[in-house]
Parts: structure tokens; sequence; C-alpha cells
């Protein structure tokens, strides 16, 4: 059974052609709603990043990065061997 069925697929395979026929044309088409190509025109990436950067530093999390790193390497250096 398990023969016939890598047999089948590999004649499936070989003869692709009779059911690439067979599927239905796929059609691509734009979107017809044109506000989603309006909304993708309006972003603004480097606005955007300045305002994540600004809430990065304002709340903290630079100092606490830079603080984590810090104390990672000193826990590392302190605890290798050699």
């Amino acid at each position: 059974m398990v023969m016939h069925i890598v047999q089948d697929s590999a004649s499936l395979l070989i003869n692709s052609t009779h059911w690439v026929d067979s599927l239905p044309l796929m059609s691509w088409h734009l979107p017809s709603d044109v506000s989603v190509l309006a909304q993708l025109k309006q972003t603004d990436i480097g606005r955007d990043i300045g305002v994540w950067w600004n809430h990065f530093v304002k709340t903290g999390q630079l100092a606490a990065f830079i603080a984590g790193i810090v104390f990672g390497y000193m826990v590392k250096t302190f605890t290798s061997f050699g």
C-alpha cells in the first residue's frame, strides 16, 4: 500500500501539467478600497521612531538597559574562571 502511494505521488509530480491545467486561474487585484492605500501613504516612519525613542528615554528604559548591560558584564567578569 505504501509503495502505491509513493508511485502515485511520483507520477503526479512527473505529470504535473495535468493537475496544473485543472487549477482555476488566480487573479491578483489591488484592493478596491483606496483608503487603505491612503493610510499607508500617510505614515511617517521618522516621526514614529522619534516618538518611540522619546518614550524609551522618558520612561527610564534606556537607563535600565544600560544598567543591565553593565551589571551583566560585571557578573560575567567576576564569575568566569580564567
